[in-house]
């Protein structure tokens, strides 16, 4: 399977993963630009981005990006790289075991689409929040499914709503927008007998108040307050909730060779002296530690 095909089907199935590319090689080095490699959450690499040395440093960086959530261009250095263009505002890795050469590598972590649910989708307004909801690249939950979503918008005018709100407090939505008047906004509330910490998460009457009279207008209302809600200092890691990047986060240890640091795994090389394991970023790190 082709990486860009990968690509397409990691992202349909809603995995956190790095896109990991060649921008620049200088010789000698065995990639080239345009090679590129997916990294997932648990450290495993497919793909081609360089040698086992140049893999090393771009696992554990792309491990980084996954947790931050920001893009990196990765320079990965040998000891001595004085022709190597400077680049500005880039990670630079000096790696020891390289047999020369240098690499720039461009490290854009991916990540599902944050969850929006959405009940009384045919109604005039729901409709309108699920193609407003598509613009903003929310992905859609099918009704009732609101397990790990940010937000749901209850827009039933009346079917159903307590239905859906509780169906979403029970599958801990952190933010549900209820559309209705504020008159009838209290009593599906006041109906349902919610608890302080339930009630904080439901907005009533939602929307921000831009004086919305059409539908699409109070669809664009409630999916400010959403994104402003979502965005927020309490809500800023909703986005992630339901997208674990690991259930157990991959070991790293210091190759005691060179100093690098690698992410531990079934290829990664290692030798036990004495009763302790080391861990290496290349074979020939391990070698001339066993040597010794």
């Amino acid at each position: 399977m082709s990486i860009s095909a990968r690509v397409h089907e990691l992202t349909g199935q809603r995995r956190p993963f790095v896109h990991a590319t060649v921008v620049r090689a200088q010789a000698p080095t065995s990639a080239v630009p345009g090679d590129d490699a997916v990294i997932l959450a648990d450290g495993s690499i497919e793909g081609f981005v360089g040698g086992v040395c140049a893999e090393t440093s771009v696992r554990a960086a792309a491990l980084d990006t996954l947790r931050d959530g920001n893009t990196v261009l990765l320079r990965v250095l040998p000891s001595e790289a004085e022709q190597f263009p400077s680049v500005p505002g880039a990670q630079v890795v000096v790696n020891p075991c390289l047999s020369g050469g240098a690499i720039e590598i461009f490290l854009r972590p991916v990540f599902p689409r944050p969850l929006i649910g959405v009940a009384g989708e045919s109604t005039p307004i729901g409709a309108a929040v699920v193609s407003l909801a598509g613009f903003l690249d929310f992905e859609v939950t099918p009704p009732m499914a609101y397990a790990g979503a940010g937000a749901v918008v209850v827009a039933g005018l009346g079917r159903d709503d307590e239905a859906a709100i509780r169906a979403a407090l029970d599958a801990g939505v952190p933010l549900i927008a209820l559309i209705a008047s504020r008159t009838r906004g209290r009593a599906v509330l006041d109906s349902l007998g919610l608890t302080p910490d339930e009630l904080a998460r439901v907005r009533p009457h939602a929307g921000i108040d831009i004086g919305a009279r059409t539908h699409k207008e109070i669809a664009l209302s409630v999916l400010a307050e959403i994104v402003r809600e979502l965005r927020g200092p309490g809500l800023e890691t909703v986005q992630r909730r339901s997208i674990p990047l690991t259930d157990v986060s991959p070991a790293t240890a210091i190759d005691p060779v060179c100093g690098m640091t690698v992410v531990v795994g079934d290829e990664t090389p290692h030798a036990v002296v004495d009763g302790v394991e080391y861990w290496f970023c290349c074979a020939g790190c391990r070698d001339r530690f066993a040597a010794a």
